[in-house]
């Protein structure tokens, strides 16, 4: 019997996100868009006049924060409309037109900076200590000093936040091409029952226990990708090329010193997590060993390796998975609980289940005036509950950092936001594993562990090797080709398979295309190296937080209300975490292999 996706005008309401919170309709969002342009004109207005008082500075950062607030909601409807149908060619025409806007403004506003560093840091500095409104700014101005030497002229800024727009067309093809234009031929099972394969349902099919429905639904995913392997090599090679651009633009030496350098993180942390990562891949092999052996396999497949190890899918309904969320998580305090409850629940932050049409991924999105919602596909089982539990690692983040910090301050980097996801993650499987003594049950929490280290300590990792490969590889003037990136992905993955997954000509060849299903991360300059970051941060910090020691628990609500006011080492550093040492890494991994020795003895009993 084939299992079909509904259409996104059959989902229930209450299961989607509250989009008319943040417009009431399209025409609302027509209505911002054009008041947005209408204010571009008073920015103008402001440039030469910056160093006129320190209240002439204050009344442009009020104005400028005016105009990006609205600007900020305007993305978050058009991203709202068009995740959840790519196939809707009115909200295609929103989320690219709300990005031509969004570069308009940019340009607008491109003048202050240069302005403002040519007044001279000593008298910012002089004006923050003697102005009240200006008061907050200190680190704001040390983070400009810092980056002093990258800011080109009013000029040049301009023209390089103008040219934003038609660079992020590589980004928007690849999207379009990988949600809209592929076509996937379905699943099957063993009885010949057909499965949609589609970016909501992959996930769950390639965890199928009919071994069948996981060998057609990765065959026939990567199969797609491969089919228009060279058009997607383009758009990411075009993706690459524009980051190289930019590095090159403000005079930094490479595209990862771009990357890192306004952070303040020293290169010194990006080849931490790939040298452990790589002393470390005989975790990965013994993983696979145990694997082949429960499953009674002579050889493991690519498609084994994320299928689960239990007799039975552990069910979990949404409504369940909140519940033991939001007990997982319970040691960071009572309030922090009601606001997830409420979020996840009540005020329709998430857009819960799958639905034709409906983006692959998930993510939290939001701006300091909407709520802080959360993009995903629902499929009543544990790997659900986990992704779930991440985005609302997420989006608690988000609302602690919007509720606590000023404007400017209100937004964080990916280095703190994975720690967050990911102590999610990591208290709600604690605190299962404490409750949940059925061997059964421990497995499943077990092989849900495994998935987030395979995501994080597994493919983001060897996605890092390979974009620090593109980006060098860019930078002496050679070419990228769907090719090389197949070839070069195909020896990353089986680094970490070893020897105990077997992998024929043409499943290197699936396999090679991993690089093709990550639709923005390679888009996002050296983005996914923090995902192992922030495991490995959450993983140092958990057990503390967990036994309820008052002192680490409120050093960790500190550093979520942190948000952009420190530069994110430091904010770790006050929740308890040293992320310039490779120990926190290599911590990770030891948990990593405890949970591969402990799932050994599982399965072998």
């Amino acid at each position: 019997m084939a299992t079909t996706l509904p259409a996104r005008s059959q989902v229930n309401e209450r299961f989607t996100w509250d989009r008319e919170s943040v417009f009431p309709d399209a025409a609302g969002w027509d209505q911002a868009v054009e008041t947005i342009l209408a204010r571009l004109p008073d920015l103008a207005e402001f440039r030469g006049h910056l160093g006129d008082s320190p209240d002439a500075l204050a009344d442009w950062f009020d104005a400028n924060e005016s105009v990006h607030r609205l600007m900020g909601r305007a993305m978050v409807y058009s991203t709202m409309s068009y995740s959840v149908d790519t196939g809707d060619q009115a909200a295609l025409a929103r989320t690219d037109r709300a990005r031509s806007v969004a570069a308009q403004l940019g340009a607008a506003a491109s003048f202050a900076l240069p302005e403002m560093i040519g007044l001279g840091i000593p008298k910012l500095r002089e004006w923050v200590a003697s102005s009240p409104r200006l008061a907050h700014l200190g680190h704001y101005f040390d983070r400009v000093e810092k980056l002093e030497k990258r800011i080109r002229s009013a000029e040049v800024e301009e023209l390089l936040t103008q040219v934003s727009d038609p660079l992020a067309t590589a980004l928007s093809v690849h999207g379009v091409l990988a949600n809209t234009d592929l076509r996937f031929a379905p699943a099957l099972d063993a009885n010949g029952g057909e499965h949609e394969v589609a970016q909501g349902t992959i996930g769950t099919l390639l965890t199928s226990p009919d071994r069948e429905v996981r060998r057609t639904a990765f065959e026939n995913y990567a199969d797609a990708h491969l089919a228009m392997q060279h058009g997607l090599a383009t758009s990411l090679a075009g993706g690459i090329k524009r980051d190289v651009f930019y590095a090159r633009a403000r005079g930094f030496p490479s595209s990862l010193a771009a990357a890192l350098e306004p952070n303040h993180v020293p290169p010194e942390v990006y080849h931490n997590v790939i040298q452990t990562f790589r002393a470390n891949v005989g975790t990965w092999h013994r993983y696979w060993r145990i694997r082949r052996k429960a499953f009674g396999l002579e050889a493991l497949k690519p498609y084994d390796t994320r299928a689960q190890l239990g007799r039975s899918t552990l069910h979990v309904p949404y409504e369940q998975a909140v519940e033991w969320i939001a007990e997982g998580v319970a040691p960071l305090g009572e309030e922090y609980v009601t606001v997830l409850r409420r979020g996840a629940l009540e005020d329709r932050w998430v857009d819960i289940y799958p639905n034709k049409g409906k983006r692959m991924g998930a993510f939290s999105t939001g701006v300091p005036d909407t709520f802080p919602f959360i993009f995903m596909s629902y499929n009543d089982d544990i790997y659900s509950m986990s992704t779930l539990a991440h985005e609302l690692g997420h989006s608690m983040h988000s609302y602690y950092a919007r509720k606590t910090q000023p404007f400017i301050y209100s937004s964080y980097g990916l280095f703190q936001a994975e720690v967050a996801s990911n102590m999610h993650q990591a208290l709600v499987r604690r605190h299962l594993l404490a409750t949940h003594t059925d061997p059964a049950f421990q497995v499943a929490v077990i092989e849900e562990a495994m998935a987030n280290f395979y995501r994080y300590f597994f493919i983001m990792p060897s996605l890092a090797r390979l974009e620090l490969e593109m980006h060098e590889r860019v930078e002496r003037g050679g070419a990228i080709t769907a090719g090389y990136l197949n070839g070069l992905m195909a020896d990353l993955m089986i680094e970490v398979y070893g020897p105990e997954v077997e992998v024929t000509e043409r499943d290197r060849e699936r396999i090679g295309s991993t690089w093709a299903q990550f639709h923005t991360h390679l888009y996002s300059n050296f983005y996914v190296y923090q995902y192992a970051t922030g495991i490995a941060g959450a993983d140092h910090l958990v057990e503390r937080v967990a036994t309820g020691d008052s002192s680490a628990v409120q050093s960790y609500l500190a550093f979520l209300k942190s948000a952009g006011s420190m530069y994110p080492l430091e904010g770790l550093r006050m929740a308890g975490v040293d992320m310039t040492s490779p120990e926190p890494v290599e911590a990770a991994f030891a948990t990593l292999a405890r949970m591969v020795a402990r799932l050994e003895e599982l399965t072998a009993a």
